[in-house]
């Protein structure tokens, strides 16, 4: 029964965010940081101290995990605090799983919007042009996109919540 509470939760959660995601282009504080609370609250009643550890480095990897994507521009920091308070109710490795999956889902929906705005082979030309770049000269150029390149957006809460969903109802394990 403390599952199906648990999963209900976090199903909850996701679609809070992925919803928040979309309409205003933010994950909200008010929802991942109690989020993180009430998973190491609930860990650390079920297991004791060992539920609180569970919880504690699940917020830390969830973190950690997306917090180099955000520095470079990659995702929001509201993404980032959803993917620790994931790491709250899912522990280290549940959290892990969900990012690997969040990455291939965000992955395709990068290339979904890529394709449907028009800018795929924009974008693979310019990734071309900078992997060449530092094959030939060992020197990382960057090469900006275009204004038309641009323009499509990528809802990375949408893709957490998915990719999270994934994981957890396909049962992998790693």
């Amino acid at each position: 029964m403390d599952e199906i509470i648990a999963l209900c939760f976090l199903i909850i959660v996701l679609l809070i965010a992925a919803i928040s995601d979309i309409r205003s282009k933010k994950i909200p504080n008010w929802l991942t940081y109690p989020a993180m609370m009430v998973a190491t609250i609930y860990h650390t009643t079920a297991k004791g101290i060992g539920g609180f550890l569970f919880s504690i480095e699940g917020v830390a990897v969830g973190i950690a995990v997306l917090t180099v994507i955000y520095l470079l521009g990659g995702t929001g920091a509201g993404d980032v605090k959803l993917m620790g308070a994931m790491g709250a109710l899912l522990g280290p490795k549940g959290v892990f799983v969900a990012f690997l999956f969040t990455s291939i889902v965000g992955g395709v929906y990068a290339i979904v919007l890529l394709i449907t705005h028009g800018s795929l082979g924009e974008t693979a030309r310019r990734y071309w042009a900078i992997l060449k770049s530092f094959i030939l000269t060992k020197n990382f150029v960057y090469v900006p996109p275009s204004e038309r390149e641009k323009k499509p957006k990528l809802r990375y809460g949408v893709a957490i919540a998915l990719g999270t969903l994934i994981s957890v109802l396909g049962g992998i394990r790693i």
